[in-house]
């Protein structure tokens, strides 16, 4: 029994199904997805915790000790590091890779719930933890900068403007802002002034909280109509808290301004972000998982123009990181070998057959098999 027989006999026949397969090889081509890493899904969770104003050695000791000594009880888990800084603790979880990532999240959270009563009590938010994978590195990273505008204005215009339309973009899984310029109203007491008038930390502390606060006020209910009470005490600028009475001494207000300094400043003075030298807000973008790396970024340039041509002239958008330039040339350079190896094997069945026809039917299999032969991971 010859199998080559039969495609022998019906050339015609042959040549209609090296097409076929030739079609169908291009159309897998062009759903192939792109990546720089494969898709494995580490089980490696990060567990972050905030504590404003603590030091790294309150951090470690009421924070990071308590929560490590409940997660060392999670089976599975295969190493554990943690750090204590200023004000926050970042202790990472990594697991065994034969243990699924959701019951190893559902294990953090019980040890998290379970560690609640160890944890200082006036902590703002409970410990926060997040999926992380090694192959979700950023795709493209924009940086914002201007000469004129100030980089908590940039700030906010990236996170209202540009962000929120990137992520609605297919593939874009998540769109993070750093640079830490989040506009905020900083008080900075003068404990001499205050120490004159009979005040401390406390006192301030809890006349600022009563005042700025945004709660439901009720409404008035009359016999015919009824009104619902829409006003808001929540004070945005340094000016609003320039007026703001703290206590009364022999009769007469104590205003904010006499016992503090009120700037208009950014939340975190400690964190800022720079490309080159220049200071400027940056914007992460990370891809859905099996989206198209390429793919992604090109929609991304795509409407980038469209998204910057509002925002004021003194901003400008550059691209910092762009992980396609090394994808982009790995695979041109997978084309280009397989395009080669098949022209190099063309060319020695042709030597062999000596006839045109027959060696483009024999031709035909190996192109489809160069396309469907692409990597789909690079």
């Amino acid at each position: 029994m010859n199998p080559s027989r039969i495609f022998i006999l019906r050339p015609v026949a042959t040549t209609m199904l090296m097409v076929g397969i030739l079609l169908a090889g291009a159309v897998g081509y062009t759903q192939l997805p792109v990546s720089a890493l494969p898709e494995v899904d580490y089980p490696i969770i990060q567990v972050t915790t905030f504590y404003p104003g603590a030091s790294p050695d309150v951090m470690a000791s009421s924070v990071t000790a308590p929560l490590e000594r409940q997660f060392g009880q999670v089976p599975g888990l295969q190493q554990m590091t943690s750090t204590s800084s200023d004000g926050s603790s970042v202790i990472t979880l990594q697991f065994n890779l034969s243990l699924s990532i959701d019951v190893a999240e559902q294990e953090v959270q019980q040890s998290i719930n379970a560690s609640g009563t160890y944890l200082p009590a006036d902590l703002p938010a409970p410990p926060i933890y997040s999926k992380t994978n090694p192959a979700d590195t950023p795709i493209l990273t924009l940086a914002l900068t201007s000469t004129e505008l100030p980089l908590s204005k940039v700030e906010d215009l990236a996170d209202t403007r540009l962000a929120p339309k990137m992520s609605q973009l297919p593939g874009v899984g998540l769109v993070s802002i750093s640079g830490g310029q989040k506009p905020a109203v900083r008080i900075q007491a003068n404990p001499t002034a205050m120490a004159s008038y009979g005040l401390n930390l406390e006192d301030l502390r809890t006349a600022i909280v009563a005042a700025n606060v945004n709660q439901a006020k009720g409404n008035f209910d009359g016999a015919y109509q009824a009104y619902q009470i829409g006003a808001n005490d929540q004070l945005l600028s340094s000016s609003d808290y320039a007026p703001l009475i703290i206590a009364y001494k022999n009769g007469h207000p104590v205003k904010l301004t006499d016992v503090a300094a009120i700037l208009d400043d950014t939340e975190n003075v400690r964190e800022a972000a720079w490309m080159n030298q220049t200071p400027s807000v940056i914007l992460n973008i990370q891809r859905q998982p099996g989206a198209n790396i390429i793919a992604v970024v090109d929609r991304i340039k795509k409407l980038l123009p469209n998204l910057t041509s509002p925002l004021p002239a003194s901003i400008q958008v550059s691209t910092l990181t762009d992980r396609t330039t090394t994808i982009r040339a790995s695979v041109s350079d997978v084309r280009f070998e397989l395009m080669l190896t098949v022209a190099l094997v063309v060319m020695v069945m042709f030597l062999f057959l000596r006839n045109i026809a027959a060696t483009i039917i024999c031709a035909e299999p190996l192109s489809a098999a160069s396309r469907g032969a692409s990597p789909a991971s690079m």
